[in-house]
């Protein structure tokens, strides 16, 4: 493969936004290597399939002179209008050939073989499985096998999730666990990859940019929003595939269409370690908001906060809403200057991330943008206003479920501060209770 050939296969892109010269372009498309898609048709995106009326908005295109449709979905994207051209490689070749090499070091429990081999029997009769696992169940490492599987019989495989966060989390893993192999991680803001990636890491949004490109399709994290939420990003994911590929969908708190309509799954409800999972404790903090318009942190919240910077324990303390957390931050810093906050819209968030990973940062006060797809040692969690309806069931067994990932930390703190107890917060806990007894509740 040229290096045109191996961006553009299986790949949707605008024809005026390639990273490539002009003139490469032009001599392909004329040659009939590279084809194009219009923009819109019949008031559809070519990308992202969206078809709504109300996306799918007109105006007076400066470029052609005529009155144009554009998708306002995928805007962020790069516009896509009906005078836009989309480009994809014609006729794709082979990346057979190429030998993998699978150097993981860990060993599967035998709940996670047995789920293990399960996915890969189920990848080869080209069927849909799910893998219903709880928080460190270790999901990620009984995907390794099947992807290897997948790889070395000369399969392109995708690993999808809702959050960049995921895909972060995720990308040095997978590389490590298959050095030989070519893997791109893409989301928003990603910097380029060269060369034919036969694995790829990315958010569900960035498969609106891939057609009839993947052998095999997994999804991580299937019941997070904004997937779940989005049907464009649904059909992303049947669009991004081959026809026939196999889908597998892997999360801890899967939603009721997905145990009805998938028949092949896998179950764990114990953690790779053995230990239980830590159970939510119960604190009231009434009327925190008004405490925090006064310029202070109430005193049960602030001596959790105090206790966990001095024992040296990296903590989240997830706010309901990003005003909040953008108001209260200076309190937080007064008891420790070292504590940081992150949310969907901050540029430093990955950063921050990996400095309460590295250490350098007692804790972090966030939004639900970290509930998942973040794994630190011995960390600890509390929520205010757990009571508060952004805490969803999901919302909360995610969080809990960064508590007690370690081997040799597998207990910690799971607080949730609230208003009054909510019927959320009860279904949470007892389903918690539930896995530690061997199973979910009927």
């Amino acid at each position: 493969m040229d290096e045109i050939e191996a961006f553009l296969t299986g790949r949707i892109w605008l024809r005026d936004h390639t990273p490539f010269q002009k003139e490469d372009i032009d001599t392909r498309i004329n040659d009939g290597r590279i084809r194009t898609i219009p923009g819109i048709t019949g008031r559809q995106c070519a990308r992202c399939r969206e078809k709504d009326p109300r996306l799918i908005a007109e105006f007076a295109c400066s470029r052609c002179g005529k009155n144009c449709f554009y998708c306002r979905h995928c805007l962020n994207m790069g516009r896509v209008s009906s005078c836009t051209e989309l480009i994809t490689w014609a006729n794709p070749s082979s990346s057979g050939g190429h030998l993998h090499s699978f150097v993981w070091n860990g060993t599967l429990t035998a709940a996670q073989q047995k789920a293990s081999d399960e996915l890969l029997a189920s990848f080869h009769k080209k069927e849909d499985h799910l893998i219903y696992a709880v928080c460190g169940a270790g999901k990620t490492e009984l995907l390794f096998p099947p992807i290897f599987d997948a790889l070395a019989t000369g399969k392109r495989v995708c690993l999808a999730a809702p959050r960049t966060d995921v895909v972060l989390e995720l990308a040095p893993r997978l590389k490590a666990a298959f050095p030989d192999t070519v893997i791109h991680a893409l989301y928003g803001g990603a910097p380029k990859e060269a060369g034919f990636a036969q694995l790829i890491l990315a958010t569900t949004h960035q498969l609106y940019r891939f057609e009839d490109a993947f052998d095999v399709m997994i999804v991580d994290e299937a019941d997070a929003f904004p997937y779940t939420a989005d049907k464009t990003l649904q059909r992303a994911v049947q669009k991004a595939k081959k026809q026939g590929a196999p889908v597998a969908y892997v999360t801890a708190t899967p939603s009721r269409k997905l145990l009805r309509s998938i028949k092949n799954q896998s179950h764990i409800f114990r953690r790779y370690h053995g230990h239980p999972l830590p159970e939510p404790v119960y604190r009231p903090l009434w009327n925190y908001r008004k405490a925090f318009r006064k310029g202070r942190v109430p005193p049960k919240l602030k001596s959790w906060v105090e206790d966990n910077a001095a024992r040296g324990r990296p903590f989240l303390l997830f706010l309901p809403t990003v005003e909040l957390i953008d108001e209260t931050i200076p309190y937080f810093q007064a008891i420790h200057p070292g504590i940081r906050a992150v949310h969907a819209e901050d540029p430093d968030r990955k950063e921050n991330v990996l400095k309460l990973r590295r250490g350098e940062i007692p804790g972090l006060v966030t939004s639900t943008i970290l509930e998942r797809g973040i794994t630190i040692r011995n960390v600890q969690v509390a929520v205010v206003g757990a009571d508060e309806a952004i805490f969803t069931p999901s919302a909360l067994i995610q969080i809990a479920g960064r508590v007690g990932r370690a081997a040799d930390c597998p207990a910690g703190d799971v607080v949730l501060f609230h208003n009054g107890i909510s019927r959320r917060m009860d279904e949470v806990r007892h389903l918690i209770r539930s896995y530690n007894k061997g199973g979910a509740p009927s």
